[in-house]
């Protein structure tokens, strides 16, 4: 198999996928999925027409992209506004292919990226920004977990842990990305629930309960962010909040602690605060060091290192976020604010702006480019 054609044929081949009237992302990740098909069947015989093969194959691997993700849509829209409380309807073959791409002969990070792909819905881009790895390293990584997987028959599923990592991703970009999956997450995670007794699944249903309780504040007009500090905890959902909080105080009675309890916990003291004023921040630091005992999770470090600025001050946040890795997505914005808790009007519109240059999405991006033109405004005034 000539490996060289293969990758000189693939902007061309995208470029037919595009003008076929497939969307950039979507051409990439098929002409991706029928690389991997190339690499099985070319060793045996190369076709005549190389380019041809790769067309084929890539268009009907984007039809089926776009078929499942027209069922995954329905099943969205048959859901209420907000999930609503209690168990899950029956359990569909949704959760079961969770189950079974997180394959025992994958590890659990190659089986997390494969399911986000294949049945998340989620583009190789997006699983990649959630990993904090580069688009090319993730997309080298599912390649790999397709050809492991490949050959094998799908008759022993993989361990619930894994699964819950590609739910609490599905939910993440769902709350916060460019694709709303975060009440297909809630219900399938109601599922699971359902099915299984464990701290944990319990820990991740309160964690999404309390996160989705405030998703109607987290924007304004025109869809711009409103950070949790200024928003309108009138728009909160009590429903889903008093909910989450029972869930999650029924898991930590059982004093088995997790990553996704921890997490849960955190999200309810901002529930159980009426104003940011009365935010306990003591204990959410202690929280995070809870949350630090079960993963090395540098995002958790950084956000424990704005807690802490929030309980010690702002030079004590600054110091811990001085001992993180500076180019941590958010890293900039977390030092910007920081600096304009203690007074450096000048340092932090700067760093707003460099934050604002490297922002995840538009609305994320907008807000910095705000903060640092009323910092300026300010200065000048």
């Amino acid at each position: 198999m000539n490996e060289r054609l293969l990758r000189d044929l693939v902007p061309a081949v995208i470029g037919v996928l595009v003008r076929r009237g497939a969307g950039f992302a979507a051409a990439e990740d098929a002409v991706q999925d029928a690389l991997v098909e190339a690499v099985r069947a070319w060793p045996g015989e190369q076709p005549q027409d190389p380019k041809g093969w790769l067309v084929t194959v890539a268009w009907r691997k984007f039809l089926d992209a776009s078929r499942a993700d027209t069922a995954r849509r329905g099943r969205e829209e048959r859901l209420e506004a907000e999930p609503a409380p209690g168990p899950g309807e029956a359990v569909d073959d949704t959760l079961h292919l969770y189950f079974l791409c997180a394959h025992p002969s994958l590890s659990p990070a190659s089986a997390v990226a494969l399911t986000l792909r294949a049945v998340g819905g989620l583009t190789t881009r997006q699983i990649a920004q959630a990993y904090l790895v580069p688009e090319a390293t993730m997309a080298q990584r599912i390649s790999r977990a397709k050809r492991t997987v490949s050959g094998v028959r799908f008759r022993e599923p993989g361990d619930v842990a894994t699964v819950l990592r590609v739910l609490y991703l599905v939910f993440n970009e769902g709350y916060s990305g460019d694709v709303d999956l975060a009440a297909e997450a809630i219900r399938l995670t109601r599922q699971l629930a359902a099915m299984i007794d464990d701290e944990e699944v319990a820990g991740l249903l309160a964690l999404m309960l309390l996160h989705h309780a405030r998703r109607a504040a987290r924007t304004g007009p025109g869809g711009r962010l409103v950070p949790l500090a200024e928003q309108d905890r009138d728009r909160w959902d009590t429903r889903l909040i008093a909910e989450g909080v029972a869930i999650l105080q029924a898991a930590l009675a059982r004093d088995r602690p997790g990553e996704f309890q921890a997490q849960a916990a955190i999200a309810a003291l901002h529930a159980d605060a009426q104003a940011v004023e009365e935010t306990d921040w003591v204990q959410i630091v202690e929280w995070y060091d809870e949350l630090l005992r079960f993963t090395g999770n540098p995002v958790a470090r950084l956000n424990r290192a704005v807690a802490v600025g929030e309980a010690d001050g702002p030079r004590a946040g600054l110091a811990a976020l001085a001992e993180l890795d500076p180019s941590l997505p958010r890293y900039t914005a977390a030092a910007a604010y920081l600096h304009e808790r203690d007074g450096d009007a000048a340092t932090a519109a700067r760093l707003y702006a460099e934050a604002a240059r490297s922002a995840l999405n538009v609305p994320e991006r907008d807000h910095l480019t705000r903060q640092a033109a009323r910092l300026n405004a300010r200065r000048r005034a």
